[in-house]
């Protein structure tokens, strides 16, 4: 069994700065170093500036999370050792999930992780989907 790692050595990484993952990144940019990372560069020069288009945070909360790194390069991801991804889920005009963010962000985090790492999944999924879908990915590409 994998030895989880002492919280005084957390490095959170949150893939995805929407509604849901912005707001744990500030949280958790408040007490760990945390990288938030999106792949709308316009989106992260938006929060740089202190500037939340979903009002999901505001300039203060942003500013008070001393810990929080915004990215849009995967790479500033690598010295994290656990991953939060809370991509979007969108479906399409035949009500099926479009799967394609989840599975680019897998392909993301499955590049950087090491042995000993944790991935959490907070996009909203139907049953199996991280077991058949997400594992997969993570274990070729790891």
């Amino acid at each position: 069994m994998a030895k989880v790692p002492q919280l005084q050595n957390t490095r959170i990484g949150i893939i995805g700065l929407g509604y849901v993952g912005l707001p744990l990144a500030v949280e958790f940019g408040k007490h760990f170093p945390t990288v938030g990372y999106d792949l709308k560069i316009d989106r992260v020069q938006q929060l740089r500036a202190g500037h939340d288009s979903t009002r999901e945070t505001t300039a203060e909360e942003l500013q008070a999370a001393s810990h929080l790194t915004l990215a849009t390069d995967p790479a500033d991801l690598a010295d994290c050792n656990v991953y939060i991804v809370t991509v979007p889920t969108p479906i399409d005009a035949s009500k099926r999930p479009d799967l394609s963010p989840l599975i680019g962000a897998s392909e993301t985090v499955g590049h950087l992780l090491k042995p000993g790492d944790v991935v959490v999944y907070e996009s909203t999924v139907y049953p199996g989907c991280t077991e058949e879908i997400c594992v997969p990915i993570l274990e070729r590409l790891s």
